[in-house]
């Protein structure tokens, strides 16, 4: 028993000695011995330091007499052991120790200022010197002072420490603040050093062959086109020859350009893996800084660094930042300091020599607010468009994210693929992140068609609020509206066919409905109206079957009349505005002030777009009333179930037109909202 006891706590020391094994996917920054530095203890320490000088500089002070009461008291009662004179100035007077209690009442001071025995106790100013002797021996001669008790002077000349550290003491104090601050304020602004003289050197981060990124063009996927024109980048810095041979010259600059998330700095980061070369890389707001010229500096710094590393390659990621148009900002005859940046720029991009081997890539999703001349040939010769991924694209794209993802054998990318139309890459990346998530949470083994399923509708409307609390009139009216949505679309030959419609809350929406939209790369005059209808059928639904409105349809009515405006100010699709088209592909119209169009075109627009949204509202009303049978039916279904799919549809209505359905290859997945937002009440 004892050799048992003796084992088992041989083991737990030995399981204390053992460090704990970390999870390698927890990544935590190593502490290497250096905790964080409290400033509390450095300004306590400083007040500390302040009170002892003070207490240091004014402790054992003399106290201030005169000649004459030195003379009738001190000096005729024999009370002085000696007098110093200290710099031709002052005599400090020291007693002697048995007359120390005599004079305690004449200092009259207690605490830190009291003077000591060893004294001096008193001081006192003389004129001159040679004068003080003369007194100071006749009033010993006129008291009689023995030989044994006499009195004379010494001399003693020191460097007055006092004087100097209670003179530079306030100004060491006022030079280290000033340091202080100025550190503070340059840290993220004067370089990783912190220091203040470093604020106008670029921030540009380099990645070479001692810190290599690890992102290749396998990584990315989709995108053939802009990899094909990226690639041909990276293949001139290997193989320069190939081209040069045949009278060909480097590109000078490369601007990426599509929506958020399609994978312009992926694209990058891919080069940077890829080219073997030195590759600078920094935001456009990098340039940008509370101090003037500190741009247009930065800009000379990192051109500078990127000639002596050449060949090598500078990312400016969001360009937009700095390469704003000039004279449209609103600080009108300002010096601004976005425009000095933008002057640099312009000059060390075009400054180059050909051969020079520094090539600039760029990445903006607003590339028409760019300046003109900075998107001349000569600065950025290609631009190379990145948008959203079609069909085929996003299948590649779901490849590489399915990768790390334990998935069941049901699911495969064609599927996924189908229902995510709009979907960008990182939109992508989401869904299968949030799939994983879910499938955790509900203690899956692999990832199932569900958690794929339940990750789309999480992204595309939001969080499900299944406990808010809803009257029952509320409810009713949320399905008669959803019901509205749903019949509309499924009666209409051109709009988008239904997958889903719910009643449960998610975000701010009260209901929603799920569509499939067709990936088209025009739409007619017909196909818009038809959507608007069924944008309108949740509005028309609640008329006809309360005769009354509710102010659900906020987000239906925004969506219509922007739809409208496009029609007749964008697409020409009015007959009496014409084949006219106000839309401004620029961007510069944004800094106008004034419409591009009369105040009669104005009404007749406003008159136009009312004119659209009423015959599409009359034309839901219509499509509800003749099938208010069925609308009936499927609201009551809706309130029963809270959810119903597009099998229930078709069960009431019967099969959409064929010739116009889209290819859905499960009926349960949710695609796209039309969300029906409660608008707040004043």
């Amino acid at each position: 028993m004892a050799e048992d006891n003796s084992k088992k706590n041989n083991q737990q020391s030995k399981d204390q000695e053992q460090p704990q094994k970390q999870d390698p996917n927890l990544k935590m920054k190593p502490n290497n011995g250096k905790g964080k530095f409290n400033m509390t203890f450095f300004y306590l320490a400083l007040i500390l330091i302040l009170l002892g000088i003070n207490l240091f500089m004014s402790g054992n002070k003399a106290v201030e007499t005169t000649w004459h009461e030195v003379k009738t008291t001190m000096l005729k009662n024999n009370d002085i052991q000696k007098i110093v004179i200290i710099n031709n100035t002052n005599a400090n007077v020291y007693l002697k120790e048995e007359s120390f209690e005599k004079y305690k009442d004449k200092m009259g001071i207690s605490g830190f200022n009291k003077p000591s025995k060893h004294g001096p106790q008193f001081y006192f100013v003389i004129g001159s010197v040679d004068k003080f002797e003369e007194n100071l021996e006749k009033a010993q001669q006129e008291y009689g002072i023995s030989d044994s008790n006499y009195v004379s002077p010494s001399y003693n000349n020191p460097f007055d420490w006092g004087s100097v550290i209670s003179f530079l003491l306030p100004i060491a104090i006022i030079i280290f603040f000033y340091w202080f601050i100025f550190r503070r304020m340059s840290k993220g602004g004067g370089g990783p050093g912190g220091n203040i003289f470093s604020v106008g050197k670029s921030q540009a981060k380099l990645f070479d062959k001692d810190q290599k990124v690890s992102t290749t063009f396998k990584d990315v996927a989709g995108l053939s086109e802009a990899k094909q024109e990226i690639e041909e980048i990276v293949s001139f810095l290997k193989n320069p020859s190939k081209y040069t041979k045949l009278g060909g010259k480097i590109p000078k600059g490369a601007l990426l350009v599509g929506p958020p998330g399609t994978g312009k700095t992926l694209l990058a980061k891919a080069v940077a893996g890829e080219a073997n070369v030195p590759f600078f890389s920094m935001s456009g707001s990098d340039f940008v800084e509370m101090f003037v010229g500190v741009g247009a500096s930065r800009v000379r710094d990192l051109f500078k660094q990127a000639k002596e590393k050449a060949p090598c390659i500078v990312f400016i990621d969001e360009i937009d930042a700095i390469g704003r148009a000039r004279g449209k900002n609103p600080n009108m005859g300002s010096n601004d300091e976005r425009e000095n940046t933008l002057n640099q720029l312009l000059t060390e991009m075009d400054g180059f020599d050909t051969n020079s081997g520094v090539i600039i890539l760029a990445a903006t999703n607003r590339a028409d607010i760019l300046d003109r001349a900075l998107m001349r040939a000569g600065r950025f010769d290609r631009q190379i468009h990145v948008e959203l991924p079609d069909l085929n694209e996003r299948k590649e794209i779901f490849n590489v994210h399915l990768r790390p993802i334990k998935i069941s054998e049901e699911i495969n990318s064609d599927f996924l693929s189908k229902q995510t139309p709009g979907f960008s890459g990182a939109d992508i990346a989401n869904v299968c992140n949030e799939a994983a998530l879910i499938a955790a949470r509900n203690n899956h083994e692999k990832v199932e068609k569900q958690d794929f399923m339940s990750a789309v509708d999480r992204i595309v409307g939001g969080l499900e609020k299944k406990n808010k609390i809803i009257s029952i009139e509320e409810k009713r009216t949320i399905a008669y509206h959803e019901a509205g949505h749903a019949t509309v679309s499924w009666l209409l030959e051109h709009a988008h066919p239904l997958v889903k419609v719910t009643i449960v809350p998610r975000g701010k929406a009260l209901g929603a409905a799920w569509y499939l939209p067709e990936e088209r790369s025009i739409t007619t005059k017909e196909q818009m109206l038809d959507e608007m209808c069924a944008t309108l059928g949740g509005r028309a639904a609640e008329e006809l079957a309360f005769s009354s409105i509710s102010s659900g349809a906020q987000n239906d009515l925004e969506r219509v009349t922007k739809q409208a405006y496009a029609m007749v100010c964008y697409f020409g699709m009015s007959e009496k505005v014409g084949n006219l088209s106000y839309y401004d592909s620029s961007g510069q119209s944004d800094y106008g002030f004034t419409k591009p169009y009369s105040e009669k075109t104005a009404e007749l627009i406003d008159e136009e777009i009312k004119n659209l949204i009423g015959e599409a509202y009359v034309r839901a009303k219509e499509v509800l009333s003749a099938n208010s049978t069925g609308h009936k039916k499927l609201a009551d279904r809706l309130l029963e179930k809270e959810v119903i799919f597009s099998d229930d549809l078709e069960e009431i209505f019967g099969p959409r037109n064929s010739s116009l359905q889209h290819a859905i290859a499960d009926e349960s997945v949710i695609i796209n909202s039309s969300s029906n937002e409660q608008s707040e009440k004043a």
